[in-house]
């Protein structure tokens, strides 16, 4: 109990969702147009909780990311514990930087994540998306079913090996922080072998 209260603690005063801000703030905003090579990942996203991570393939980081798994701490992990838990209908897209070393390492980001979590790379002379989602290295930021920005989460912070990541994206699911969202999707949980019925 104390545990759980201690993180929604540590959620609710986490500046701007987790992130410094950059001028304006994008909580509970919709976000930027944004796409690569003619795709526009977040187009379908309404109707799901969708999660976007800023990922670059480095020796040490993509370690903690992706590799470094005592329990669910790979991305892939995470996204089967939570359907597990009986969180479904969840959209996961990992956006690679747009830097020339990252292209050249694009395959072996996409070969960490599985089918069920497509890898974008970013062209060089493209509008940066990481800029344009006021986004760093290894951010995550987690979408509302309306397409609203509830957590933007950076280090430490969005370390897998934290709960925050896994936290924030239960919070946008079960709650509607961000309010006047048209969509009401029953769902159901299973929290400690009793099922509570969320509208």
């Amino acid at each position: 109990m104390w545990r759980s209260l201690g993180l929604a603690l540590a959620l609710c005063f986490l500046p701007y969702g987790g992130t410094e801000s950059q001028g304006e703030n994008f909580i509970c905003k919709q976000p930027p147009d944004w796409s690569i090579r003619d795709q526009n990942p977040m187009q379908n996203s309404h109707g799901s909780v969708t999660v976007v991570a800023l990922l670059q393939k480095l020796l040490i980081l993509l370690n903690h990311f992706l590799n470094f798994s005592p329990k669910y701490f790979r991305l892939e992990d995470l996204r089967i514990k939570l359907e597990k838990e009986g969180y479904s209908n969840i959209s996961y897209i990992v956006v690679n930087h747009q830097g020339i070393s990252s292209q050249l390492k694009y395959i072996h980001l996409k070969n960490k994540v599985s089918d069920h979590i497509p890898v974008y790379q970013q062209e060089e002379n493209q509008t940066d998306v990481w800029t344009l989602l006021n986004g760093y290295k290894d951010d995550f930021l987690i979408y509302d079913r309306c397409g609203h920005l509830v957590y933007h989460l950076g280090l430490p912070y969005s370390f897998l090996t934290f709960p925050y990541v896994e936290d924030a994206i239960k919070i946008a699911y079960c709650e509607d922080r961000c309010g006047n969202c048209s969509f009401r999707v029953f769902f159901s949980i299973i929290f400690t072998g009793r099922k509570e019925e969320i509208f």
